[in-house]
């Protein structure tokens, strides 16, 4: 938070998006850790808005959800 307001920007809905497609895909977070090679701790962190992955990172768990970066970035763009 800023000054009492809560941030609302790409990375709060990026976390949420992730776990949006990671159920649509039946995948644990551990399944989806093992395919995008990171730790299952940090899916359920970033999941819940407590890491924001680099972009780097976030390209790998788009494509363990067989989709492009550009896609969830359209999403979290439009504030779905």
């Amino acid at each position: 938070t800023l000054h009492g307001v809560p941030r609302l920007g790409l990375s709060s809905k990026f976390g949420p998006l992730v776990k949006k497609y990671r159920l649509a895909e039946k995948l644990s977070q551990e399944n989806l850790a093992e395919k995008a090679e990171l730790h299952p701790t940090y899916i359920g962190l970033l999941e819940r808005g407590q890491r924001v992955p680099g972009i780097d990172v976030a390209d790998r768990i788009a494509k363990a959800l067989g989709m492009k970066l550009s896609v969830l970035i359209e999403e979290a763009e439009r504030g779905s």
